[in-house]
């Protein structure tokens, strides 16, 4: 254990990069703790920041901290920190989700692979999910495998859909929204994660959710995988556009299922989405079939090693997209 103490205003920094992670609905269900004089940061799930409904197991609640996490190990790779973690280290609380100690720069191999992720820096505040059309132009196969060994540098698999795949997960993303039109309560947990600025909103509305100028426009024909969050039509001036007919879509996964899993998919995608960044990507996440366990297992490739899918990725080339909010640094850590 490390007794080098951090300063505050360093500690502050590394999460306000930390947070800029993608998590579901932007619910930001993560909380960090300095253990001050030890070194230590302190992850911890938020488990009032759940989806009941979407995500009974929270599954992508773990992920989104998992990214948060990758966040934090490239913002101390970019201040000089080496950044050791420790998965799940209290097995007895749930919610204690990992232990990163702050260390100065060591041996050489160690100082190559913070370089690599110090390298990312610069793409933690461009990185933006767009929900936009995305171009035909195919992805250059160096691109690809970049992106594929990003997700094995975090022990995970990133499998990149062929035609008959592509039609497969498209098939499940329209199932999960049938699903979904058939169940209130799903509806209105997705529907309380949307900001469209009406006057019955949270106070806190400004700083987490999903805010309309986010949702992209709708489509005139479905052939994207993009979610439509506003399927009630709260937003009756909202444009529509076609989107691509043949999206580019990525799974990532693992061979194993369970928190430390989760964990690790969540940094995993974190790390590609920033190499997408870096490479001229643009990204967007799509969780829904995976929030049905009747469609999950579709969702694989049958002769991949992948046991279990985590993650839809849709990549291509097309408009930017926005920053969404942020709750303030504040309000996730605290100094013990």
């Amino acid at each position: 254990m490390s007794n080098t103490a951090l300063p505050r205003p360093l500690v502050t920094s590394l999460i306000k990069d930390a947070v800029t992670a993608p998590s579901m609905h932007n619910a930001q269900p993560w909380k960090f703790a300095y253990k001050t004089g030890t070194g230590i940061i302190e992850l911890r799930g938020d488990a009032l920041r759940g989806m009941p409904h979407q995500d009974p197991d929270h599954r992508a609640l773990h992920l989104g901290c998992g990214a948060a996490l990758f966040g934090l190990r490239v913002a101390a790779a970019h201040r000089g920190r080496h950044a050791v973690v420790r998965l799940l280290p209290r097995p007895e609380d749930r919610w204690h989700f990992a232990d990163v100690e702050l260390r100065g720069p060591g041996d050489a191999d160690r100082d190559l692979a913070d370089r690599d992720l110090a390298a990312l820096h610069p793409a933690l505040s461009r990185r933006h999910t767009s929900r936009f059309p995305f171009t035909e132009e195919p992805i250059p196969s160096e691109v690809i495998g970049g992106l594929r060994g990003a997700a094995l540098l975090e022990g995970c698999q990133l499998v990149v859909a062929g035609a008959w795949h592509t039609d497969t997960v498209l098939g499940a993303v329209h199932d999960s929204a049938r699903f979904e039109a058939a169940d209130e309560a799903v509806r209105a947990e997705i529907a309380s994660w949307i900001r469209t600025g009406a006057s019955d909103e949270s106070e806190s509305s400004g700083t987490e959710g999903i805010p309309s100028y986010a949702l992209g426009p709708r489509q005139y024909d479905v052939t994207s995988p993009v979610r439509d969050f506003d399927a009630a039509r709260r937003l009756p001036d909202r444009a529509s556009a076609r989107f691509e007919k043949r999206p580019q879509i990525a799974l990532l996964g693992t061979v194993e299922d369970g928190p430390e899993e989760w964990l690790k998919a969540g940094q995993a995608m974190q790390r590609v989405l920033l190499r997408a960044t870096l490479d001229g990507l643009c990204t967007s996440l799509m969780s829904q079939p995976l929030e049905w366990s009747e469609l999950r297992s579709v969702a694989r490739d049958p002769m991949s090693t992948m046991g279990f899918v985590h993650m839809l990725i849709r990549l291509g080339y097309g408009p930017k997209g926005r920053a969404t909010p942020r709750r303030p640094v504040s309000d996730v850590l605290t100094f013990d």
